[in-house]
């Protein structure tokens, strides 16, 4: 039987638990036993001029495969030097999870963004390089957090005075508000799209309170999406474009660690069965069975 870890932090299980023990039962349904794992109780580093893991201040046999669902690439490389198959791997993580290195890898396979300044909060300019609007974004940031928009002088300088030191993109807000779209992907295959909309904020994020529906994607659109996919290997991420005045879709950003909930709302489709398939597959073709 094969086994996994699920990695979390001890602060986003209790959010997540509906979520973590869905998880283990999709696993299980296919022969895997997923075992939960708090990201607080691994130690990792070269001990005894070993790469090392340690579970509980102890030597652990380590599993096939692990899903890290907490932002930390470091551990996902150290993972994977040590023998287990990670999803997403340390690259993606590492990608995904930085807003400026994401834009900088999507822009070479020629996909529509909006206009976007990478900047650390030292090298900030004192005159916007756009017009306000705009929009203000901490690299690590995710699921609507450590965003920012930037209406006038004054919540500029407000915003460089009072941020943490750190990386930054700076972005055109030249798009319609409240509206994003984003594509669900599980390693080669786009499984479904949602439009989600917010009537409140700018960020259209459903934990934020906004709305979803079911979103087709045109050929074109399907095509773009695509085109990431295939260069990418990825295992399950959600891809994000913002929606341009004129309707066109424009990369905004990956999620690496995604979740389901908004797909889960609007429509019947079992991503985790799908996503626990594709690990199944994934570890079958390695092991050449």
């Amino acid at each position: 039987m094969l086994k996994g870890w699920l990695i979390y932090s001890k602060k986003d299980i209790g959010i997540n638990r509906a979520y973590i023990d869905w998880f283990i039962t999709e696993a299980a349904l296919q022969s895997i036993e997923l075992e939960l794992i708090h990201r607080e109780n691994l130690t990792i580093g070269v001990l005894n001029n070993k790469h090392t893991v340690l579970l509980n201040k102890t030597h652990p046999v380590l599993p096939d495969f692990a899903v890290v669902r907490t932002i930390d690439p470091m551990l996902s490389l150290h993972l994977e030097t040590c023998g287990v198959v990670v999803c997403n791997n340390a690259r993606i993580a590492t990608i995904c999870n930085h807003k400026a290195l994401t834009h900088h890898y999507v822009h070479s396979l020629g996909i529509p963004m909006v206009d976007t300044v990478y900047c650390k909060k030292l090298d900030l300019p004192a005159n916007p390089p756009f017009p306000y609007p705009f929009v203000m974004k901490e690299v690590g940031g995710r699921g609507g957090q450590q965003v920012y928009f930037i209406k006038n002088d004054q919540e500029y300088a407000a915003y460089k005075k009072s941020l943490p030191t750190t990386d930054f993109v700076l972005q055109s807000s030249q798009v319609w508000h409240g509206q994003d779209v984003r594509v669900f992907v599980i390693g080669k295959h786009i499984i479904a799209a949602v439009l989600r909309k917010s009537h409140t904020d700018f960020r259209a994020n459903y934990k934020l309170g906004g709305s979803a529906s079911l979103y087709h994607l045109t050929k074109k659109e399907y095509r773009m999406v695509q085109k990431i996919v295939d260069h990418f290997p990825f295992d399950m991420v959600g891809i994000d474009f913002l929606v341009g005045l004129n309707g066109e879709l424009l990369f905004n950003e990956i999620e690496d660690v995604v979740g389901s909930r908004t797909l889960s709302a609007v429509s019947d489709i079992n991503l985790l069965r799908l996503y626990v398939k594709h690990i199944n597959e994934q570890l079958m073709n390695r092991q050449g069975l």
